[in-house]
């Protein structure tokens, strides 16, 4: 556990803001996985909650720059699996399960 923000790499983190593409492109996610989870008109009054995911998802896909997104959340996983089944995401996951080496097939030559 960490013992103070200062521990946290946050140099190397970059924030993004969120602007009006990005909301237009949530929507269209939200969309697609509100349909493909058979999700009503009725279950989303009197508001949509717009999940997390569709979000950050919608600004990976509008930055050039961003081609992965790291994640050791199952849902994530799934509902970018769900978004692929509407639209074609220009990123993919890397979960944080499993070794670089692996995931990038690289050999772990110490």
């Amino acid at each position: 556990m960490l013992g103070n923000l200062d521990d946290l790499p946050l140099k190397n983190i970059q924030i993004i803001p969120f602007n009006l593409k990005d909301a237009e492109r949530t929507g269209e996610f939200a969309k697609i996985i509100f349909t493909k989870n058979k999700i009503n008109r009725e279950q989303l009054s009197p508001r949509a909650i717009i999940p997390n995911d569709s979000k950050l998802f919608a600004q990976c896909d509008l930055d050039k720059t961003i081609t992965h997104f790291v994640t050791s959340d199952v849902r994530s996983k799934k509902t970018l699996a769900l978004l692929k089944e509407g639209t074609n995401p220009k990123f993919d996951i890397i979960s944080i399960d499993f070794p670089y080496t692996e995931t990038f097939g690289l050999l772990d030559l110490k």
